[in-house]
């Protein structure tokens, strides 16, 4: 089962629940509003009344033994209804002394007292609500009052407002349906490009092209491109690596393997010595191989990163060459430390140490006999570089005829090299050769970045 989430869902998900929350609010700001000015019309509705009866200036006079009869629902003739919208209206006329001259309508009498304009009722024994509006004419030799139940009102308001909110309940499924399809649409160039990328073969030289009419996609092709580039390359330097070190190895382990049947084969005691001498420097000669290529995967792991501490190098420098005081005696060699007293950075001692001690390998075996070396470190002069570690040498001095002396050939597998070159990407520090200081030949160097200063 796979338990990935889909982009597209997530994104829809967000769309819908950000589109709810907006339908929401204007689904009840709708209904708000369309009670609102249902009650505002049937105000008006109730003013317009009032209106037109005061300007017919009715004259009909009702005695008041018919008023109660009038007055209940059961014996009133209400006009029928021809319309939803249509509310039964309740009228009183009073004279200006108060006494009524007619009434309309189911609602109880007012009393007459009543100020001017709209106001909230309760009539009746069982002190309905009822909404009214009244007035005088001009003279004020009578006065008008238009009543509503204000459950029918309350009624016509909340059907109004159902009517207006009820394509948003239509409309919320539409929308929904056709923003699935919007985004399932606008994703397919995405999913293209995923399954373009999950067809390419890092072995082989395919890479994305630029054919995407999205201008999103350009700097996504362009890095998987870059990474495509750099993953072979690195492939390929693995697999120059991998030729070159089983036919570096090839070569001891065959002249070990001839040696030790020569050996059997019953050699003088001068050959049997040569061919043991021959069987231990090739043996050697693989160790030391095989102790590169242990201390190259080291350097490639990954668990370096973001675990640095504080590290003396100008300490480390004087360790390192100290444990080669035997080999540069045995080759009358010299070996001098110079730098200061303290110089710390930000790194790993593991892995400054290895690359100090290949610098000082490779100057021993590349360098003749008598050979001066020096470990050097310090801080940049320049503001914007950080402490520099190096270790040169004289090994391609001119000997005393003017000739430069022979220097033993260079290991072709550089493991050495690669291995510092991996140290200083671990550290974000530079690695190469840099011109020595007189009278020094050679010179190879770590700068790190000012960052690296502790």
């Amino acid at each position: 089962m796979n338990s990935q989430r889909s982009l597209s869902q997530r994104l829809l998900l967000w769309s819908l629940g950000v589109l709810a929350l907006v339908w929401g609010c204007f689904v009840a700001l709708a209904y708000r509003t369309g009670v609102h000015e249902a009650d505002e019309l049937t105000d008006g509705q109730l003013a317009s009344v009032s209106a037109l009866l005061l300007n017919l200036r009715t004259q009909v006079q009702v005695q008041a033994a018919v008023m109660p009869a009038l007055a209940t629902k059961d014996n009133l003739l209400l006009p029928p209804r021809h319309h939803d919208y249509q509310q039964p209206l309740s009228v009183v006329q009073w004279d200006a002394a108060g006494r009524v001259r007619w009434h309309v309508g189911e609602a109880p009498v007012p009393p007459f007292d009543s100020n001017e304009g709209y106001a909230n009722l309760q009539l009746g024994p069982q002190a309905q609500h009822w909404r009214s509006f009244s007035r005088w004419d001009e003279a004020r030799a009578y006065k008008i009052t238009v009543l509503l139940r204000l459950d029918d009102r309350d009624r016509l308001a909340h059907d109004i407002a159902g009517q207006m909110v009820e394509p948003g309940l239509w409309l919320l499924p539409v929308v929904a349906l056709a923003l699935g399809l919007a985004i399932g649409r606008g994703l397919r160039p995405l999913h293209q490009l995923s399954q373009e990328v999950a067809q390419l073969d890092v072995q082989g030289a395919k890479r994305l092209e630029q054919r995407h009419d999205w201008q999103e996609f350009d700097a996504v092709v362009d890095s998987i491109n870059t990474l495509l580039t750099r993953q072979q390359e690195a492939l390929a330097r693995e697999r120059q690596l991998a030729n070159e070190v089983a036919h570096e190895l090839r070569t001891p382990l065959a002249a070990i393997v001839l040696q030790a049947q020569a050996l059997g084969g019953g050699l003088p005691s001068a050959a049997q010595a040569q061919a043991l001498e021959s069987i231990r420097t090739d043996a050697l000669r693989a160790g030391h191989v095989l102790q590169q290529l242990l201390a190259l995967a080291r350097t490639s792991r990954g668990q370096w990163h973001g675990t640095a501490s504080a590290v003396d190098l100008a300490a480390l420098a004087r360790t390192v060459a100290a444990d080669y005081a035997q080999a540069v005696w045995q080759r009358q060699d010299t070996l001098a430390v110079q730098g200061p007293e303290a110089l710390m950075v930000q790194g790993h001692t593991v892995l400054l140490e290895m690359a100090l001690r290949n610098l000082i390998e490779n100057a021993l075996r590349h360098t003749p006999p008598a050979t001066h070396i020096e470990v050097q470190c310090g801080e940049a002069t320049d503001a914007q570089a950080g402490p520099w570690l190096q270790v040169c040498d004289d090994g391609a001095r001119p000997s005393a005829g003017g000739a430069p002396m022979p220097a033993k050939p260079v290991d072709s597998l550089h493991l050495g090299h690669e291995i510092i070159a991996r140290v200083a990407q671990v550290h974000g520090a530079a690695f190469g050769m840099v011109p020595a200081p007189a009278p020094l030949t050679t010179c190879y160097r770590l700068d790190f970045p000012l960052s690296a200063s502790a």
